[in-house]
């Protein structure tokens, strides 16, 4: 179908910036919706950031301001840039796309996450 790889989590200081990275493969797809959600035990997984087709945005409270998503159509990728990261941001941040494969078939595929933690 679609698959979905994240990328460029890591260890972090708190105050410290990450960029993550999600880049869609297949073929004759086309991605409407792309998000960024994140996942810590115990709590459900949460929309980060949001970004549509056509660039409009949304954000978490708790990440607006620190946090900034973009994406290239022409490249299938997506970004988060985070800064200023707090302890309370440590997840598995996962990569989220929705659209249309082989011209009309609906996809909703899934990254399988990368962690974001803190040293202390």
């Amino acid at each position: 179908q679609v698959q979905l790889v994240e990328s460029g989590g890591g260890l972090v200081q708190p105050g410290g910036s990450l960029r993550l990275s999600c880049a869609a493969s297949g073929s004759g797809f086309r991605i409407d919706d792309m998000g960024w959600y994140r996942q810590t035990p115990g709590k459900e997984r949460e929309l980060v950031a949001g970004i549509t087709r056509g660039g409009r945005t949304n954000y978490a409270d708790s990440v607006a301001g620190r946090f900034t998503v973009s994406r290239d159509n022409d490249k299938n990728t997506m970004h988060l840039q985070m800064n200023s990261l707090k302890p309370e941001d440590t997840a598995v941040y996962y990569c989220n796309a929705r659209g249309v494969w082989q011209g009309w078939r609906s996809f909703d595929s899934w990254g399988q996450g990368t962690q974001v933690t803190f040293s202390s």
